[in-house]
């Protein structure tokens, strides 16, 4: 399978909506097979994450906060800040979406967790 494939896949079920509470989402699965792209495919990643980052959907933004752009910056925080930055600025519920990430590999590096924790309260005081 190809992150296309991946997304592809996806997007024919998505925006859905939440599966009842106790059972399986698929849309939480789809978006988990997205994210095994992100370290061979991040820029297709990143666009789909740009993409369904910004659903009004708080439940699919969660989704994709924890289960990919939390690891595409995980692996490829320095490439992609300024375009996260970007788009969280420009839009509230993409700023959700990342003061919902957690730090995690190259993120926790020292100055890129002082970036991306005063994006954060920036994103926080605006909402």
């Amino acid at each position: 399978m190809r992150a296309t494939d991946a997304i592809a896949a996806a997007e024919r079920i998505l925006p859905g909506r939440a599966a009842r509470e106790g059972r399986r989402d698929p849309r939480w699965q789809a978006i988990i097979k997205v994210g095994e792209f992100n370290q061979r495919a991040p820029e297709t990643v990143w666009k789909f994450i740009a993409k369904w980052g910004r659903h009004r959907d708080p439940d699919l933004r969660a989704a994709v906060a924890t289960c990919l752009l939390e690891h595409l910056l995980e692996h490829h925080f320095e490439k992609y800040i300024d375009r996260v930055e970007e788009l969280a600025i420009r839009d509230t519920n993409f700023a959700d979406t990342v003061c919902t990430c957690w730090e995690f590999g190259r993120t926790e590096l020292p100055n890129n967790m002082k970036r991306l924790r005063a994006l954060k309260r920036k994103l926080r005081r605006r909402a």
